[in-house]
């Protein structure tokens, strides 16, 4: 929408307008917001479109579109017209003496389809709050229903009508928490009884009859190394070593999920799977993501799968075949279990793993060779992931902190294999891109780490750029945290759909998501794609890479959403935490000073817990023994002060 607002606001010809957009220029009209001469439309200079920002004291602000050297424009809260935070809306100036300040006609598209609330008793009166301002909200409810509802509830809040669609739960209750971070983005867990039905309906086997004509690999012994806790098993792979071709075969979604079903609508609104530490909320329902689709051991499975036939000493692909096969994948085996093996422990080695070891062992150490390859022309970043262990409250009770093993890696390197396989196989279609970072925004880097003494030279090559800088901290025993400010540094990944200058952090000239299907709507696509190709069925492919633009950004903006559900989630169980730890002290590092708050994470049992430092004179890195003040469940927010420096970095 942003961009055909754009051309409104410069004049566009009327004959240009998309059929899409008919019914928003004549509502437009009818404000009279818009002007038609010589056959071209245009905004009227009294208007402007813009998406909304709304501070904490009810204020909002509109950010213009096409006009960025204009200053935003005021607006009261009593002019936002039921506007919300980050909606895109018309709004008409208002010419004062106190400045550029405007008012909102319209709300053009909703940033949020609703918003989540709760109930405050203020003074004897019942005040519905947003739950990420916490400023008050108003709702198509009476105080009698208000104060009918327990104290604290939660709120869901349709933002076009102001009612209330559903009591989520209590704000004291921490099980609500899922609930608020679905809620927030519109996320629901569970599916319609016609999709159920629907995914029921394929049963919970593969029949001889059902791969007549699909290559049969059950003979060899396919195997999928995943976390302990997973249900849903994407892939899988086999290496023959005496012909150096590694097989990866990947659930074949696409053969039970047709193209505009129930199933495939949903899995298209939905975009990926979301995963809490407790649960995840699926795409796809789990009759397919954890039965039929899964690839799980011991039983026949529909797999998409790649052979690649390796060069043993340019490590280069040398004949990439794609099939539509069935596998009987031998075991199910967790990243612990595989690392074990990689380090040389076979105490716990089960019956039939010999089998399988005799080509993950040599597989092992070819792709290390060929990591080592690929990172010379690519990146490479040290970092952790803080996994959350929950009670039976869902209360957080221990964080462990996880790093990537060579089990991890092993997986990793052969799925990038089969990613960029397959994304040679199309010119346009669905790529995963990713930009070089700006020289500006290296530049901001240096700068910074030589304020606390990190100094290196800047050089036209920016992997070499980043390769000196993680020598450097490796030195200072900070590159977990430098790499940190280097990811920040760099262009967000994302989905379009041509080939838009590779993947940068990879160092690919091409690459796709093929391999996760069962979670990821983008690799579904691309399996439908791939099969068309297959075929030759042109009409097909006509359809998909004409569509191919929509569902690039589309999927891209659910990626972002989906983390963010993820992320909310455990912000609020920090904050819970957090709250019941106030007046405690804590050592932390200091991770931000790039604002006027400054920020760090606490270290230790609750790892990652990012606190706001008041009245902090601190600098990058320092490690700091921190009170905790205060805690906002509401908004996930920390806030607490520095009680005394550990120690300062020597570097």
């Amino acid at each position: 929408m942003k961009n055909f607002l754009l051309q409104l606001t410069v004049g566009m010809p009327l004959a240009d307008i998309p059929e899409e957009y008919n019914v928003l220029v004549e509502k437009l009209n009818h404000q009279k917001a818009l002007k038609t001469k010589m056959g071209e439309i245009k905004l009227d200079s009294k208007y402007r479109f813009g998406v909304l920002d709304v501070s904490r004291n009810g204020t909002g602000y509109l950010d213009a579109l096409g006009n960025e050297k204009s200053k935003d424009l005021t607006i009261d809260d009593f002019n936002l017209n039921s506007a919300y935070k980050g909606d895109i809306v018309l709004a008409k100036r208002l010419f004062s003496k106190k400045g550029a300040k405007a008012k909102v006609i319209m709300v053009l598209k909703r940033a949020f389809v609703v918003s989540i609330a709760y109930t405050e008793e203020v003074q004897g009166t019942i005040v519905v709050k947003n739950i990420k301002t916490e400023l008050p909200m108003r709702v198509a409810a009476s105080q009698k229903y208000l104060k009918e509802l327990p104290p604290s509830s939660v709120l869901k809040i349709d933002n076009a009508t102001s009612a209330i669609v559903e009591v989520l739960g209590l704000l004291s209750d921490p099980r609500v928490d899922e609930k608020i971070s679905l809620g927030l983005y519109n996320k629901h867990e569970f599916f319609s009884q016609e999709c159920e039905k629907e995914a029921k309906s394929h049963g919970d086997a593969v029949y001889k009859e059902d791969y007549h004509d699909r290559t049969d690999l059950t003979h060899l012994p396919f195997c999928t190394i995943d976390p302990p806790d997973a249900k849903d098993f994407d892939d899988a792979i086999y290496f023959d070593k005496d012909t150096f071709a590694l097989y990866v075969a990947i659930a074949d979604v696409s053969e039970y999920v047709v193209e505009d079903n129930c199933l495939d609508k949903e899995a298209k609104a939905r975009g990926f799977s979301i995963y809490f530490p407790h649960k995840s909320i699926p795409m796809l329902p789990r009759a397919l993501s954890e039965n039929i689709c899964s690839l799980k051991p011991n039983v026949d499975r529909l797999a998409f799968t790649f052979k690649i036939t390796l060069d043993p000493t340019t490590l280069e692909p040398v004949k990439e075949e794609l099939m539509r096969a069935v596998i009987h994948s031998r075991r199910r085996f967790t990243y612990d279990e595989i690392d074990r093996y990689l380090e040389g422990d076979f105490s716990a080695q089960k019956e039939g793993d010999d089998v399988i070891l005799a080509y993950l062992l040599p597989l092992q150490k070819f792709l290390l060779k060929l990591k080592k390859k690929r990172l010379a022309n690519g990146c490479e970043f040290s970092s952790s992931e803080a996994r959350m262990s929950l009670d039976d409250m869902q209360n957080l009770i221990a964080i462990r902190m996880e790093n990537e093993t060579p089990s991890h890696a092993l997986i990793e390197d052969a799925m990038l294999l089969a990613n960029k396989a397959a994304a040679k196989r199309f010119e346009k279609g669905l790529f995963r891109t990713h930009g070089v970072p700006t020289m500006e925004k290296i530049e901001e880097l240096i700068a910074s780490l030589e304020a606390i003494g990190i100094y290196s030279e800047i050089y036209a090559d920016i992997y070499k750029t980043i390769r000196q800088l993680q020598k450097i901290s490796d030195e200072k025993d900070l590159r977990e945290e430098v790499d940190q400010l280097i990811i920040r540094t760099q262009k967000q990944a994302q989905y379009t759909a041509e080939n838009e200058g590779g993947h940068f952090g990879l160092g690919f000239t091409t690459y796709t998501h093929f391999t996760s299907p069962i979670r990821r709507y983008s690799d579904l696509i691309v399996h439908r794609l791939l099969k068309a190709i297959m075929i030759e069925d042109k009409e097909k492919i006509a359809y998909i890479v004409g569509n191919a633009d929509v569902i690039a950004l589309r999927v891209s903006e659910l990626e972002r959403e989906s983390a963010k559900v993820a992320w909310d989630y455990m912000d609020r169980k920090y904050a819970r935490w957090a709250d019941a730890h106030r007046g405690e002290v804590f050592e932390a590092t200091v991770t931000d000073v790039s604002t006027s708050v400054p920020s760090a994470r606490i270290e230790g049992e609750i790892a990652g817990a990012r606190v706001f430092l008041i009245g902090a004179e601190v600098a990058l890195f320092d490690k700091v023994r921190v009170e905790i003040t205060e805690s906002h469940i509401t908004t996930g927010k920390i806030i607490a002060t520095v009680v005394e420096k550990v120690e300062k970095q020597d570097v």
